[in-house]
């Protein structure tokens, strides 16, 4: 049966169309400034394809990272409200709200070559982070963690756990309990986690540009490159944020299920 919906106070329209409008124009602003006629040979541009690949690679890479330190993470924090736990939880959602060039600025303190980590590192096996393509692994993995944690987190919370007590009565050891019983209920969580992650780390600006420099071909990602782009080739750059506005757009359009319900219908 179709539950039937509340009347809405017909004065919300008024509100409502002026913020979908102020989210629109600047949508409609950057797609009439793109230069369509040179579009092809501006995303063909060498220093695009370097800044388009770097930016996948790295995204992807952050991403994958997430998957492998996050998880682990975000199940310890599932399971319990202890304060340790609750200290955690704030560092964890510490990049979230911090200003990205204050992250870049904590993550050149810790892993420079004079940080608490970095000359470490340095002295005793030579490798150096800041300014690599590790520094942008690390830079975008920082500020895409708290993004899979969190909704990773929320999702083992909401799962029901007798479905675990009932596995474990049958014989399941918690390992085998968690990979077949916990991780494809809570996938959905999983899946979103992961794609919010990718594109916080796709996006990345601030946390990069301090931490990891603005080198083509090696650290120049995308929103780098866009930035550069504005002081000599505006019509690259927009081409570039296009590129970025598509991804976003595929991205919300893969998590509409999570996000956006399509229907309100209940059964008897």
């Amino acid at each position: 049966m179709t539950r039937r919906k509340t009347p809405l106070p017909g004065w919300l329209l008024i509100p409502a169309a002026i913020a979908a409008i102020i989210f629109l124009l600047p949508l409609i602003g950057l797609l009439t400034a793109v230069p369509w006629r040179d579009l092809a040979s501006l995303v063909a541009d060498q220093a695009t394809i370097d800044a388009l690949m770097l930016s996948l690679e790295c995204s992807i890479t952050a991403a994958l990272l997430c998957v492998v330190l996050g998880l682990p993470l975000a199940t310890w924090l599932a399971y319990g409200n202890d304060s340790l736990r609750t200290i955690v939880r704030v560092l964890v959602t510490l990049p979230m709200v911090l200003p990205p060039i204050v992250g870049g600025l904590a993550l050149l303190l810790a892993f420079g070559k004079q940080g608490v980590v970095g000359s470490s590192l340095d002295g005793w096996f030579g490798i150096e982070v800041p300014f690599t393509w590790g520094g942008v692994v690390l830079a975008t993995s920082y500020v895409a963690m708290p993004f899979f944690v969190l909704t990773v987190e929320a999702g083992l919370r909401a799962f029901d756990p007798r479905y675990a007590e009932a596995a474990a009565t049958l014989g399941a050891n918690p390992w085998r309990s968690f990979r077949t019983i916990t991780l494809p209920m809570v996938a959905p969580a999983l899946r979103a986690g992961l794609l919010v992650a990718w594109a916080r780390a796709l996006g990345e600006f601030g946390a990069t540009i301090t931490f990891a420099g603005s080198f083509q071909g090696r650290t120049r990602t995308m929103p780098l490159a866009i930035h550069h782009a504005l002081e000599s080739q505006p019509d690259a750059a927009i081409a570039l944020s296009l590129i970025l506005l598509l991804v976003s757009a595929v991205v919300l359009f893969l998590l509409r299920r999570q996000w956006f319900p399509t229907s309100t219908r209940s059964r008897r």
